[in-house]
């Protein structure tokens, strides 16, 4: 099923002749539960037309890297090879996304893309809605509950939106039925930038190469779904309890695949919701409430990505304590090579270089004590939101803006006032010890740093 609230008109072009209906992939990027994809297919078999599918790759996106890059080339190949038993054809090529789309919608009946929050995604969608002759619509499939139905303004905690996109669930919560072209695409000539051989196609590519690919962490669906099923045979029916216990490892780890579209929330939500688990209900309420109140900051609040997204009050109390004296101050330097005094923060560093991810009550800790030792908020801030992004591989995109921004205050309430955090939430080392065994997490990181150096 495809709700009607899911698709958005961008422009009012008249339907064209064309030769297939194009699918312009972005930020979904695989070949199943892809509500974007399957739009496209039922329109062309209307139509009689085939489907092509475009991805662009952009040195563009804000501070990606090789580390993202080879991840999402992993991804990027599988979906190649899923399309074409599907008998559609995938051109990808190096260039800006908005400009090779609108090159390609030139012999396009019509435009399909999937949504997309971010500044430069609205951007990029609005430059070929503008410039194309024929319409492009585009298609919510990265969220169970398209951002506008679930709020039609920012919500400023997750006690205001969880009401609001509990009582849309039952709607939007139920499974896909996946159509087949009638007509391929396989058989058109057209350029395509080769992915086959990734460290080749990276080589060609002007990128930051210093923060490397990891090990641990391979891209697309078929990964995606096997770690996901791992979690729900060992670890879903004690996640409420040992969710935040580092040492236990009891997530999913979907946050880099759901980061590139490589597995729908849709498709998890529904495998979750079919298990008696008794940590059924604390999953989802990460997967849906938490995940989707980020798309929701990020389209409501421009200022996403800089100090001034925090609400009032949070701006207001940092600032009347902007000058308190701080016992360590750390330079950015510091901070990423993981030279801090406190070896719990420096095992956190070092986990999210290493590994891509750092477990995310080790997250908070490290944002908190990143705002405690940073020369003001405002540095400390820029300084967290930078080292997630360069490293994290589900970096860069409204969970992580929202993380980042949840340790100055964000979709949080005011707590007791004290230096240097004013009324933000504190949490300190003796909080880490009180929940779980934190120097074995450091000794677990330095069995693991050994190990990379190898």
């Amino acid at each position: 099923m495809i709700q009607q609230e899911r698709i958005k008109r961008l422009n009012d072009c008249w339907l064209g002749g064309g030769k297939y209906v194009l699918y312009w992939m972005q930020a979904a990027q695989r070949a199943e539960y892809n509500h974007a994809l399957e739009y496209a297919i039922r329109i062309a078999n209307k139509l009689k037309k085939p489907v092509l599918v475009f991805f662009s790759i952009t040195e563009s996106w804000p501070e990606a890297n090789q580390r993202h890059f080879h991840f999402m080339l992993e991804g990027l190949k599988e979906v190649q090879k899923a399309l074409e038993v599907k008998g559609i054809q995938m051109v990808i090529r190096h260039e800006s996304p908005d400009s090779g789309t609108v090159e390609l919608s030139k012999d396009a009946a019509l435009v399909v893309v999937d949504a997309g929050q971010l500044r430069i995604q609205k951007k990029w969608r609005a430059n070929v809605a503008g410039r194309i002759n024929c319409p492009l619509y585009e298609v919510e499939t990265n969220l169970i509950v398209p951002v506008e139905e679930a709020s039609s303004k920012e919500n400023f905690s997750a006690g205001t939106f969880r009401p609001r996109i509990m009582k849309k669930l039952d709607y939007y919560l139920v499974p896909m039925n996946h159509s087949k072209p009638k007509l391929d695409s396989l058989g058109m000539k057209f350029q395509t930038f080769n992915i086959e051989d990734i460290d080749k196609a990276l080589s060609k590519l002007e990128i930051d190469r210093s923060v490397a690919k990891v090990d641990g962490f391979q891209g697309g669906t078929k990964q995606a779904k096997h770690r996901l099923s791992n979690f729900l045979k060992n670890k879903l029916d004690r996640f409420a309890d040992l969710r935040n216990d580092p040492t236990a490892n009891y997530v999913s780890n979907m946050s880099p695949y759901l980061h590139f579209g490589q597995i729908s929330p849709l498709y998890i939500a529904l495998t979750v919701s079919k298990t008696t688990s008794p940590g059924k209900d604390a999953y989802l309420e990460e997967l849906i409430v938490r995940k989707e109140l980020s798309h929701n900051f990020v389209l409501y609040n421009d200022r996403y990505n800089t100090f001034a997204c925090l609400e009032p009050w949070a701006k207001k109390t940092l600032n009347l304590h902007r000058g308190d004296k701080r016992e360590y101050v750390y330079t950015f330097e510091q901070f990423e090579k993981a030279q801090t005094h406190d070896p719990y923060w420096n095992a956190a560093q070092k986990e999210m270089v290493i590994t891509g991810k750092m477990h995310g009550y080790m997250r908070m800790y490290w944002g908190k004590k990143i705002l405690e030792w940073s020369r003001n908020p405002q540095t400390g801030f820029k300084t967290a939101l930078h080292l997630n992004n360069k490293y994290e591989l589900d970096g860069r995109g409204p969970n992580a803006f929202a993380g980042v921004a949840w340790c100055f205050g964000k979709h949080d309430r005011a707590w007791g006032e004290r230096p240097i955090f004013g009324k933000i939430r504190y949490m300190n080392a003796a909080g880490l010890k009180r929940k779980f065994d934190a120097d074995a997490y450091v000794k677990n990181i330095e069995i693991l740093e050994k190990r990379s150096r190898r």
